[in-house]
Order: structure tokens, then C-alpha cells, then sequence
């Protein structure tokens, strides 16, 4: 298995029309977060089906794939990584887990757009923060990168869906004053997910922060919400 076999798959799958709406979608236009992206409109359950068929992958085709001008390759290596380390973490292999998410972590400047983002952080570096180390997760809160920023925030999905909330709200409300549209949402929707696990947490968090956070931030927050809950709270920003 090879870089080269996937991507001559990836040419039988392309198809102009669709490319042409997921760059727009994935806002590639000069100035855009993801200007310069290229599309070979290959649908998700395609990507989701050639990373499984290549699972076995090694780390020099994943490279290549993640280093790819192509946004589907780049899709399909981050679902290769996320496979493996599942597949690392069912076979209680904690020093493969380590590999793999050193690989993801060298490799996360590839991780470029939010639909890269999400379907890893919460899998591969969200794990790892919880049950290794939160090292490196200080440096990424930290950096100018946005998808570094947002790879911060989603990987909280894990420790969410482990109820550590307290810690997972700590690391969004480092991000409240972000000015990036993509980490309001982002993390409108960790908050959103604190809310399924602890509405009252929720509430009283929204409490002392709503005014402090973006509208579109709230919004995300209270979707959940009664539609009396939302008017309370969307007057407070």
C-alpha cells in the first residue's frame, strides 16, 4: 500500500462539480482560512472508506498524504491516523497510541481546516492529553496558528465525554476572546456538549461568561435550550 495507489484512487473518484462546492464551502477564496486549498470533490464516505481499506498504511505514505496540495488526501491520512490509534487503544498498546500521536502532532500544520480538525483532535490528541500528558496542549492553546487554537478546544470533546467538565471549561475560557469565527463556534459547541453532560454547570457558567463571549459563541452554547432560556441569555451579550 502506497501514497501513489491512493491518490490514482482519488483520481477515479474526482468529480469538477462537487469540487467546485466544496471550495466554497471550505472557503478557499484569497483571504479565506482556506485559501489556496485544492478539491477533488470526493464525498465523505468515499475518504472514510479508502482510509479504511488502508488502514496498514506506514508513516511515510501518511506523510505524504498529509503534506498533500489536495484537501480529500489530507482527509484520508487523518482518518488513517485516527484508525490506527483506535485500533492502538483496543489492543492496549500505549506506546503505539505515543507514535501515532507524535506523528499527528508533527504532522499539525497539515491539520488545516476545520473539517481535519474535528475529526481527529477529539480521537487521537484529546485521548492523549487525558490518559499521557497535557504537555503539549499549552503550546497549542497558545499559538498564532487558528487550526493549532481549534485543535486545543476540540480535543476538550474527549475530557467531555470523560466528564472531566472543569477542565475542559478552563481551556475554553482561554479562548472566549478569540477573534477568529471559527474558534467562537468551536468552542460554542464544546460548550454546548458541557451542557448535555451538566445543564446546571452550563447555566452558571453562561452566568458569569455569556457577556464576555462572542454572540455566535452563545448561540452555539444554548442550542440546546428552551427557546425562554435563549431570549434570557442572548440579551445578556
Amino acid at each position: 500500500m502506497s501514497y501513489k495507489a491512493i491518490h490514482q484512487h482519488c483520481l477515479k473518484l474526482k468529480n469538477d462539480e462537487r469540487a467546485l462546492g466544496s471550495a466554497r464551502f471550505f472557503k478557499t477564496g484569497v483571504g479565506e482560512y482556506g485559501e489556496g486549498d485544492v478539491f477533488f470533490g470526493i464525498n465523505v464516505p468515499q475518504s472514510k472508506r479508502l482510509a479504511k481499506d488502508h488502514i496498514d498504511l506506514d508513516q511515510v505514505n501518511i506523510k505524504k498524504l498529509l503534506h498533500s496540495k489536495i484537501h480529500e488526501e489530507r482527509i484520508i491520512g487523518v482518518h488513517i491516523l485516527k484508525l490506527q490509534y483506535e485500533r492502538a487503544i483496543k489492543n492496549k498498546k500505549s506506546k503505539e497510541q505515543k507514535k501515532i500521536y507524535k506523528l499527528f502532532y508533527q504532522l499539525k500544520s497539515r491539520v488545516n481546516n476545520w473539517d481535519l480538525v474535528d475529526s481527529s483532535a477529539p480521537y487521537i490528541s484529546g485521548h492523549y492529553y487525558f490518559h499521557f500528558t497535557k504537555k503539549d496542549l499549552t503550546t497549542l492553546s497558545e499559538s498564532k496558528s487558528l487550526w493549532d487554537r481549534r485543535i486545543a478546544v476540540v480535543s476538550m470533546f474527549y475530557f467531555i465525554r470523560q466528564n472531566e467538565l472543569h477542565f475542559a471549561l478552563r481551556v475554553i475560557t482561554n479562548h472566549l476572546d478569540d477573534q477568529e469565527d471559527l474558534m467562537h463556534k468551536a468552542s460554542g459547541w464544546m460548550l454546548r456538549e458541557v451542557g448535555k453532560k451538566d445543564k446546571n454547570l452550563l447555566v452558571n457558567y453562561l452566568e458569569k461568561y455569556s457577556s464576555q463571549m462572542s454572540r455566535t459563541t452563545l448561540r452555539y452554547s444554548i442550542e440546546k435550550f428552551n427557546s425562554r432560556e435563549r431570549s434570557y441569555f442572548l440579551k445578556k451579550v
